[in-house]
């Protein structure tokens, strides 16, 4: 029985990343071996094992077959007579299938060390295509290590778009899928996640409401950048890295896929109509209730929040209710740095003063600290009670936007 350190902590200790958690793999061992040593089994579908000491996972060596479609099409072999190198060769990339010994010797039978030094994203086997989800998680690491220089090799782009082209990424489940999209949308280049996908075409599969976007024109007064889509890939370039923001970010401008083309490069109207599309892919793949309510807040609001200063204190107010603005203040903040990253995703306008923010939440806070109390004092109870505390609450918009225009 052997243990080997696997795949992503000996990639980040080449690359002099820090190492967030390690793999195990063993060798020479069956399940009843592992109980014996006091691991615990936690593997579904194979076998994995929990160290009785660190709780790091440590699974058997094992070897795969296709028998099916999408990431569950496989049946799993797991035995003692497994080598190190045939689990290595059913890994998604060469970077990955890298495998470190006890004593500290680095075990790379397919080259990962040499396209870490080329900066490379290269499939390890023809296997690869056997799993479309490695489709999302390359260009998971392609957003990842792109600061880096790193590529995807021309030889698996080109097998990627063959399993676009064979359906494979049409079999992916919802959960899969979105927790590809919810990691990558954090790392440090989240529009080379958008692009990886668009070039093998599988974003028109798994995202037609933003693969849409790219070609629609927009107007260059507000958009010198014109294209739609590039627009969105320095949005989500200017947003902060949370989740949230940027999904939200990814979805706000969807409207403008489906703008008749007799009107462009005109897009009246486009947040009411990106909002049915925002709710087709949050149900699509799954998306967590508040991240799917943020998305569709930052669809139909974003340009009352670029227009801010011009709206009546009604309208702010009515659009703070839409939002719940006044109980959900942490949303709030994260709607005002979408909106922010919309506005300067324009090439030119990257670094663009943007003092909506600062209003809108000061207006918020003043909103919020109107209590009911006087009004109960005076006498209103019930609807009436509901009228006047609204009137009270726009005075105070009100007063913030007079300190803001004097």
């Amino acid at each position: 029985m052997k243990t080997y350190l696997v795949g992503g902590a000996v990639r980040d200790k080449l690359l002099g990343r820090p190492i967030h958690e390690r793999d195990w793999v063993v060798v020479g061992a069956d399940e009843s071996r592992m109980k014996a040593l006091g691991y615990t089994p936690v593997g579904k579908d194979f076998p994995v094992f929990l160290h009785p000491e660190t709780s790091e996972e440590y699974a058997l060596a094992r070897t795969e077959r296709k028998s099916g479609h999408g990431y569950g099409g496989f049946s799993v072999h797991a035995a003692p007579d497994v080598t190190l190198e045939q689990d290595l060769l059913r890994r998604d990339l060469t970077i990955n299938a890298m495998a470190e010994s006890e004593s500290g010797e680095l075990i790379d039978p397919y080259g990962g060390r040499a396209d870490l030094e080329a900066r490379q994203l290269r499939h390890v086997s023809p296997a690869f295509a056997e799993d479309p989800l490695r489709i999302l998680r390359v260009a998971r690491f392609a957003a990842r290590y792109h600061h880096l220089g790193f590529t995807v090799s021309e030889d698996t782009m080109a097998l990627m778009r063959q399993m676009v082209a064979a359906g494979e990424v049409e079999h992916l489940v919802a959960e899969r899928v979105w927790k590809e999209i919810s990691r990558a949308l954090t790392e440090p280049d989240p529009d080379v996640f958008i692009l990886v996908l668009r070039e093998c075409g599988a974003l028109k599969i798994l995202l037609p409401e933003v693969d849409r976007l790219f070609g629609v024109p927009q107007p260059p007064l507000h958009h010198p950048e014109i294209d739609t889509g590039k627009h969105l890939l320095l949005a989500l370039k200017a947003a902060p890295a949370e989740l949230p923001v940027r999904f939200a970010v990814l979805l706000h401008d969807l409207g403008k896929g489906i703008t008749p083309e007799e009107v462009l490069p005109s897009h009246r109207g486009h947040e009411k109509a990106g909002l049915p599309l925002v709710r087709d892919v949050c149900r699509r793949w799954r998306v967590p209730k508040e991240l799917a309510a943020l998305a569709a807040g930052v669809c139909e609001y974003h340009l009352h929040t670029h227009r801010a200063f011009e709206l009546r204190p009604q309208t702010i107010m009515k659009m703070f209710r839409a939002l719940d603005a006044l109980r959900r203040p942490h949303r709030f903040d994260d709607f005002l740095q979408a909106c922010e990253a919309d506005a300067r995703g324009r090439e030119g306008l990257e670094d663009r003063e943007y003092p909506q923010v600062d209003f809108l939440r000061t207006a918020r806070s003043a909103a919020a600290e109107v209590s009911p109390q006087p009004l109960i004092e005076q006498g209103f109870e019930g609807a009436e009670l509901g009228k006047a505390l609204d009137r009270a609450r726009i005075e105070a918009i009100a007063r913030v936007k007079e300190e803001y225009h004097a």
